[in-house]
């Protein structure tokens, strides 16, 4: 198992790397159209934009904009670095999201709820190449390469999503833990930032819940999962 953590932790954070590579290569160097013009200005300077507003992003941007020293002219490609950032390691969550499902496809449930599940040689590259794949692939579509290009709020959109979801799955393997729900409280915590940011992360909510229903309900049943869907969207 070590062998296989230290391999999707390594090819994952060259995903990383990568895909961060090439959007600070392609980073917009001032503001682009909408309002990547007010999120920059508004990050400089601790302003309040539009309805909802965004806090957790504009202080991440403030923080951003303090590394240019006094120099105005870097504020814009600061903020707008900050949205590479966050959609590389949005991508670097997908990817263990898909190698982690892809595990959990290819062992058997009783292996795969052991200590130690090692899949074979074959089936590691199987699952390295399908994360590697569909996490690049994602990373070099049109909407998301365009929004880590500016200072906008949805690429720390899309990071807190990926977060979300990667840390349920993390919960999912340890449930049977006793210090489990600390997994739950950590989900809990992020998406109160995320709400900081864009409230499309609220989305996320009803497939954490579900997750959590065929989890810990012994003998799920599809009436079960219909309630648990209804009662997250209220």
């Amino acid at each position: 198992m070590r062998s296989f953590n230290r391999l999707n932790n390594l090819v994952g954070w060259v995903v990383f790397a990568l895909a961060l590579a090439v959007y600070l290569k392609t980073l917009e160097p001032t503001a682009s159209f909408w309002d990547c013009g007010e999120f920059i200005a508004c990050s400089y300077k601790l302003l309040v934009p539009h309805p909802p507003g965004a806090p957790t992003f504009l202080l991440l941007g403030r923080l951003m904009s303090l590394l240019s020293f006094g120099n105005r002219e870097l504020v814009s490609v600061l903020v707008n670095a900050l949205s590479a950032i966050s959609s590389a390691f949005a991508v670097l969550f997908l990817f263990w999201i898909i190698t982690r499902m892809g595990r959990k496809l290819l062992l058997a449930r009783e292996e795969f709820e052991t200590e130690t599940p090692e899949p074979s040689s074959l089936q590691t590259w199987l699952i390295m190449g399908a994360g590697a794949v569909g996490a690049l692939s994602f990373a070099f579509s049109d909407s998301f390469w365009f929004n880590a290009e500016e200072g906008e709020v949805y690429a720390m959109s899309s990071l807190c999503t990926a977060a979300v979801v990667w840390i349920m799955m993390k919960w999912e393997e340890r449930a049977t833990q006793p210090d489990s729900d600390k997994w739950l409280i950590l989900i809990a915590y992020v998406i109160g930032l995320s709400i900081g940011v864009h409230l499309l992360n609220l989305l996320a909510v009803p497939a954490l819940a579900l997750i959590y229903y065929y989890r810990r309900q012994p003998n799920p049943t599809v009436w079960g999962g219909v309630l648990t869907l209804v009662v997250s969207m209220v």
